[in-house]
């Protein structure tokens, strides 16, 4: 594993950089003590959300459905003395 200092992290970051994409992990240095490693970033695969029912849970949720005789009483009623 290659050494980079944090000096060198500030100042030299795009050879550091270099650095770590051909090595694979480079350890960071205080003073000349070790204290982090740096390592490519990997994504995690996303798993994919359930997708979701929403015309389901709409019928769900929904009164029944008026009947036709009753759809025409209603509109009578609502007519009034027009």
């Amino acid at each position: 594993m290659k050494t980079a200092s944090i000096r060198a992290l500030r100042t030299q970051f795009p050879a550091v950089r270099k650095l770590l994409e051909r090595e694979g992990e480079v350890v960071v240095t205080d003073r000349g003590r070790p204290v982090l490693v740096l390592r490519p970033f990997e994504a995690r695969p996303r798993k994919h959300p359930k997708k979701f029912d929403y015309y389901g849970r709409l019928r769900r949720r929904m009164p029944e459905k008026i009947s036709d005789e009753a759809l025409r009483e209603l509109d009578e009623a609502n007519r009034g003395d027009r």
